[in-house]
């Protein structure tokens, strides 16, 4: 009966642990990283002929990347991000023999040319290039006509060398274009030497001889750039912006045309912008909200074809057969964008004419490119890439969206998360989604898989049931704190949510307060803050957070604020501020409905209170003592100290204006230090325990203060390129400051080094990197900053039996004693972006995350930048984990949290807390997007990913028969002796 009970027992408490072990499972299932490749706002856009048989389209961007495009899908061909230096001005392809692009690129003083891959060459020169040609021949070379810093080259298509040059520079001509008539060995290159004069200079283009040299002064001035309309023929405004010039150099002889905008546009005000085209006979002009497009008849006679009040883009020129051009216009109405494809010399009929709706959070359409393709009845079909006011990129054909890519996303400027919502009571993950037979199948089919048994039947099931049964992108909180949503604002000025199970967009909204209009010109969005983070009683109410954007790059540009639900990524409401926003402080403090205070500074110094409400300025004015912060002023070297001093006064006064007062300042000597790096602790940083026991059973006390600032400083001479000065004539000084009294704490001089700076501080230490041009390498150095006014307390018993003082006073204002240790290392790795891994509670060893100049992130741990270090540490100090110190710092190839991925453009890298101590989530983005976890001391607290689980449940089925077969025969043997 014993062993009846038991197995009972037993065989109920296996089968109520098993949706534990499922959750358990489930949590761990498809966790892995993702990585996204992204473009940027394409700036040109170039189609492969259909001749070459390629469905391909390459675009350069404004994060630098020249791509390739598969036209059926959106896919990435082929990809090159190039350096920050490298600023891509245009692409184009040649003809002939050279069936690849050409990009100009602002790098390299001379000419310059290599190969890709696919056959895809680049031309880099020094600075923009305005013009492209690239159908000349001479001999059996075709050549590449280009006009770059202030010169106009011809550069052989074969192996890049320049054949001839034409100098401008020394003319002091600002070019505005260079045009060569169809079928001509002739090149005209115009522009403005002055305000007021303009030339033309007729070049040979098969070997750069000056045949002509025109130029003619206009009275009026001119006002913009031009736009060609014909070979000999450009348009330009006068300096009012009033008058349109029709500027003719036919014959090499220059005259110019009047007409007023009055005289075409009788309800016309406010100057005008011409819309440059390249298509022929045809350009547009902007005034205010009104795009009016104009034909050119002759050089005499200017007509209106079209006005319209809806936003316009017009695209280049495209040839589709002899003498005839087509070009696309694209007009933005409501939720719906209408293309129409003109013939350049025929206004009047469309060769197509499409409308598609069109998602509202993207803005309004900013660039058009169109290509033709032949249908199979022989007729010309078109297809047209958009670039959206978000960045984003869509390919439109036969009135539908075939695909879209969100290449905003390469452009994110600042990073926040939020919580997913609370599964509801009484939903069971395990119950809803599997049941136990599914969940057996699949561990019976991960067996099979261990032991290499798996038929390609079952590998296929295994794929399909992972994916199927996967929770990574599921919609609620999991008990690990795995799945969140991270919140990004992207340079468009547009609101992501990206989950963190697997990358998707959950929703996205561009925010009406940074969208270009009439009160704002300029929007810029400056970053994310929480908002409101429910808890406890108020979490009925969904998180949302704080975008703050200002109207202009002035630094008294007027503010701008939006509220988003980050559920539904919903506006709750948005602010046009009347003051700037030059400094943004997150205070520690909130009302009633979990709204987080924030004090906004604006240029004159007022300090402003939001949100507006009684409860959240009596609760500012309890704290209102206790409020310290600092601003810095680069340009200058001053770094100052700031308290609130009572209400505004004035023209300015209101509820939540506060007047401030400078407490401190520090002015570094302008003549031989410049400020490169400033870093503080994160206001939300975790630390477990302020005393540290060292080897020798000594406790050593943290010096924990948010108040704590480093900074870096370096000699003038020192602030250029690496490799530009001398170690004599370079130093770079690191601070620690407290920044309530504006005190230096320690300092520290790097002699012959030189920035940039790249700097991570957490808990009591910052670690910084460098270039030493003594070693000629890259340098960390470690500050770790000790409280040395607990001396007495430095016997670890007293520490564990509780006898230890704490109770002393502690005062900001009297002068902290403190003791500080550093060491130096050399990095091999030039440095993108240095952060340190967070964890819930702090009890996780931390490790450094270091974004190198591959593109990669690097995770070191902490204790290789211990400044206690020694060559020959003894027993104890290897005991407690003190290193051998070595003079560099090894780079392990495991420690690639990356991997063999790459995050191209790497900007930033964001470390947030799971629940589960053990674990670090890690979000890195530039170009690319890429997502991990991380745990530094291993997870000693869950089950890992690869735990055999179907081992365990045979192992669990094993015991589980041979207790039925013990229970069996035992109660056959008793039975046999009652018998007896």
């Amino acid at each position: 009966m014993a062993i009846r009970s038991f197995l009972i027992l037993f065989i109920l408490f296996f089968f109520s642990s098993l949706n534990p072990i499922l959750s358990l499972y489930e949590d761990q299932v498809g966790l892995v990283d993702w990585h996204q490749q992204y473009l940027g706002k394409v700036k040109q856009a170039v189609f492969h002929t259909h001749k070459t048989g390629r469905k391909r389209v390459v675009v350069s961007t404004e994060e630098n990347v020249v791509a390739s495009l598969d036209l059926r899908q959106g896919e990435i061909f082929w990809r090159h991000v190039l350096g920050s230096n490298d600023v891509i001005d245009g692409i184009d392809i040649a003809l002939g023999k050279c069936h690849y692009p050409f990009i100009r690129r602002k790098y390299f003083e001379s000419m310059e040319s290599s190969r890709w891959a696919d056959g895809v060459g680049i031309f880099s020169s020094g600075s923009k290039a305005l013009k492209i040609i690239t159908n000349l021949k001479i001999e059996k070379d075709n050549i590449v006509i280009i006009f770059s810093n202030g010169r106009l080259n011809a550069v052989s298509c074969i192996d890049g060398e320049v054949l001839w040059e034409k100098d401008f520079e020394g003319e002091s001509l600002k070019v505005q274009q260079v045009i060569q008539p169809p079928g001509s060995n002739l090149i005209y290159v115009v522009g403005f030497v002055s305000s007021s004069l303009f030339e033309m200079y007729q070049i040979n283009a098969l070997n750069g001889e000056l045949l002509k040299h025109e130029s003619a002064a206009f009275s009026g001035g001119f006002l913009g750039e031009v736009s060609p309309v014909f070979s000999e023929t450009v348009v330009a405004l006068d300096s009012t912006g009033l008058i349109l010039l029709t500027i003719s150099f036919q014959n090499g002889k220059i005259s110019f045309h009047q007409t007023p905008i009055s005289n075409l546009v009788k309800d016309s005000f406010g100057p005008a912008k011409i819309i440059t085209s390249s298509v022929t006979g045809i350009f547009a002009i902007k005034m205010n909200a009104v795009t009016i497009v104009i034909r050119v008849k002759d050089e005499s006679k200017l007509e209106v074809v079209e006005k319209t009040n809806h936003e316009t883009s017009i695209s280049d020129a495209l040839s589709i057969s002899e003498g005839q051009q087509a070009f696309a216009l694209v007009q933005h109405a409501s939720h719906e964008i209408h293309l129409r494809v003109k013939l350049a010399h025929n206004w009047d009929d469309n060769l197509l004419k499409e409308s598609v709706k069109m998602d509202q959070h993207r803005g309004l359409v900013h660039k058009v490119y169109i290509n033709n393709y032949i249908r199979t009845d022989k007729s010309y079909g078109f297809r047209a890439l958009i670039v959206m006011e978000d960045h984003s990129l869509l390919l439109l054909q036969q009135g539908e969206i075939v695909w879209s890519r969100e290449d905003g996303l390469a452009s994110i400027i600042d990073v926040t998360t939020s919580e997913l919502p609370v599964e509801r009571d009484g939903v069971s993950v395990a119950k809803v989604e599997h049941n136990l037979f599914e969940w057996l199948k699949g561990h019976m089919l991960k067996l099979k898989g261990t032991l290499m048994l798996a038929s390609p039947q079952d590998v296929a099931a295994i794929q399909s049931m992972r994916l199927k049964n996967s929770e990574k992108s599921k919609m609620t909180r999991d008990h690990n704190g795995f799945r969140k949503l991270l919140i990004v604002l992207t340079r468009a000025g547009k609101l992501f949510a990206l989950h963190t199970g697997d990358g998707h967009i959950v929703w996205s909204y561009l925010l009406q307060s940074l969208q270009k209009s009439k009160v704002c010109q300029h929007p810029i969005g400056l970053n994310l803050y929480k908002w409101q983070v429910p808890h406890h009683h108020a979490m009925d109410e969904n998180p949302s957070v704080l975008v703050i954007g200002k109207c202009g790059p002035s630094s008294d540009a007027p503010g701008a604020l939006s509220f988003v639900d980050t559920y539904t990524g919903k506006e709750l409401s948005s602010l046009s501020l009347v003051h700037s926003v030059a400094q943004v402080i997150p205070l520690p403090y909130t009302d009633s409905t979990e709204q987080c205070l924030h004090l906004l500074i604006d240029a004159d110094k007022h300090a402003h209170l939001y949100p507006k409400t009684p409860e959240a300025i009596s609760t500012f004015e309890r704290e209102f003592s206790n409020i310290y912060w600092y601003s810095v002023e680069d340009d200058n070297g001053i770094i100052k100290g700031h308290a609130l001093r009572g209400k505004c006064t004035g023209e300015v006064a209101d509820e939540v204006c506060f007047d401030t007062r400078e407490l401190w300042s520090i002015v570094f000597p302008s003549e031989s230090e410049k400020i490169i790096a400033i870093v503080t602790r994160k206001l939300n940083e975790v630390v477990h325990t302020q005393a540290k026991v060292i080897a020798d059973q000594e406790v050593m006390y943290k010096y924990i203060s948010r108040n704590l600032l480093f900074v870096a400083t370096v000699a003038l001479k020192g602030s250029v390129e690496i490799g530009s000065v001398t170690p004599e004539e370079s130093w770079l000084v690191a601070y620690l400051i407290d920044t309530v009294t504006g005190r230096i704490l320690h300092r520290v001089t790097h002699h012959g080094s030189q920035g940039p700076v790249h700097a991570v501080f957490s808990e009591n230490w910052v670690v910084y990197h460098y270039f030493n041009l003594k070693a000629h390498r890259y340098e960390m150095s470690v500050i770790e900053i000790y409280d040395q006014s607990r001396a007495d307390n430095k016997d670890v018993w007293k520490l564990v039996l509780g006898k230890h003082n704490l109770t002393s006073p502690i005062s900001l204002y009297s002068r902290p004693d403190v003791i500080t240790k550093s060491q130096s290392y050399f990095f091999t790795h030039s440095v993108k972006a240095i952060a340190v891994t967070s964890t819930t509670k702090g009890i996780t060893s931390k490790q450094l995350l270091i974004g190198t100049i591959g593109d990669q992130v690097l995770a070191l741990d902490k204790r290789f930048l211990d400044p206690r270090r020694t060559v020959n540490p003894t027993q104890a100090e290897k005991e407690e984990g003190i290193i051998p110190l070595t003079d560099s710092l090894p780079i392990i190839p495991q420690s690639y949290v990356t991997h063999a991925l790459r995050v191209e453009g790497l900007r930033g890298i964001i470390t947030v807390p799971a629940k589960l101590e053990s674990t670090t989530l890690v979000f890195a983005h530039g170009v690319d997007l890429f997502f991990t976890q991380l745990a530094p001391s291993r997870t000693y607290d869950s089950l890992t990913d690869d735990f055999n689980y179907a081992l365990l449940l045979i192992t669990i089925v094993a015991l589980l028969a041979a207790i039925f077969v013990t229970w069996t025969l035992s109660e056959r043997k008793e039975l046999q002796e009652n018998w007896r």
